[in-house]
């Protein structure tokens, strides 16, 4: 790890890692956080982990809700089982842990399929300490359609969507726009009045895929102040024949040309190993699997971001940023921050 990237505060902002703790669970290894990614997040200096709750799905209808708290409650017991960790709900709370030597983790919902149509569990989602949200996956949802569904269909958030959305921002929620279609995203960035996260996106000008966001679309994301993370480990999205080092480090430049170093995070969406162990390789609806395997396929490769764009020529305070330091801005404004007004 080279002395920049250790020195740094280091926010990953999506690693699926909890499917693969449950599926482990059930078969036994109900150590094998322990055993395999706390190692490889302390290799990669990771401070903040955000660990989304995502439904697969045969759970997507009647068991969304039920599979969620499961989930939500798995990760508060990873937090009582390895007291290197802990649950944070407000950025103070990520400041504290990260200050004595403790990996803090964040909850989020990839999708919020546990919503259903009831705006009002977005309350109950934030007693149980959730505090990073997306409304839809790849598909539909009853709050808002995917980017997956763009060609077929282009709808906004719902009525109800909107209604999360402005519960959200009331409650200090960070809404996630990672995957939402793109007449969604156009709803939220013209309803939004807080800075709020792009978890796991790239860019569709240096690559285009429907999940990649537009210059547009990244524009107005940095002039609410939100940020964008960088999804480096997912090759389809930082380029299918060729998803290395320095591909990733192509899509944050173009994100500074476009928004402003202030804009810019990290969110590799480390997913590999649990396709691979649960699946026996890539399964994903309605995208071609056939790339390249990437540079970045776990936490310890992220030093090699860092070491990229030192070498091309990025001031240290820059890569701070990115690392860390734009994510950690957005949670000590909005994370368990309830807005007192919320204007027109």
């Amino acid at each position: 790890m080279t002395a920049l990237h250790d020195e740094a505060l280091v926010a990953d902002l999506h690693n699926d890692l909890i499917l693969l703790v449950d599926h482990f669970d059930h078969r036994g290894r109900t150590d094998y956080f322990g055993e395999f990614w706390l190692p490889e997040l302390h290799a990669g200096g990771v401070n903040v982990q955000v660990l989304p709750v995502f439904i697969d799905e045969q759970f997507q209808s009647e068991g969304a809700l039920r599979r969620t708290l499961l989930l939500v409650e798995r990760i508060h017991r990873l937090a009582e089982q390895y007291p290197q960790t802990t649950v944070c709900r407000t950025g103070a709370d990520v400041a504290r842990a990260t200050a004595d030597g403790r990996i803090a983790l964040v909850i989020a919902l990839e999708g919020a399929h546990a919503l259903g149509q009831d705006p009002a569990l977005i309350r109950t989602m934030e007693r149980v300490g959730v505090r990073v949200v997306s409304l839809a996956h790849l598909g539909r949802t009853l709050l808002a359609d995917g980017s997956g569904v763009d060609d077929s269909a282009c709808g906004g958030l719902t009525p109800q969507g909107l209604e999360v959305l402005a519960e959200m921002e009331r409650l200090g929620i960070v809404y996630d726009i990672s995957h939402l279609g793109v007449a969604g995203v156009e709803d939220v960035l013209e309803h939004a009045r807080r800075p709020l996260l792009a978890t796991h996106s790239a860019c569709r000008a240096v690559t285009d895929i429907h999940r990649n966001l537009t210059d547009a679309q990244l524009k107005g994301i940095a002039d609410l102040g939100g940020v964008i993370g960088v999804a480096a480990a997912i090759p389809p999205f930082i380029d299918p024949g060729r998803p290395t080092v320095a591909r990733v480090v192509d899509h944050i430049e173009h994100l500074a040309s476009v928004t402003s170093i202030d804009a810019i995070a990290l969110g590799p969406d480390f997913i590999d190993d649990y396709y691979q162990d649960v699946h026996g390789g890539w399964v994903v609806p309605g995208m071609d699997v056939t790339w390249a395997d990437s540079e970045l396929r776990r936490p310890s490769d992220l030093p090699r971001i860092t070491e990229e764009m030192a070498e091309r020529g990025f001031p240290d305070a820059d890569i701070k940023k990115v690392l860390g330091g734009n994510a950690m801005r957005v949670f000590d404004e909005v994370m368990g921050v309830p807005a007192t007004t919320r204007t027109p």
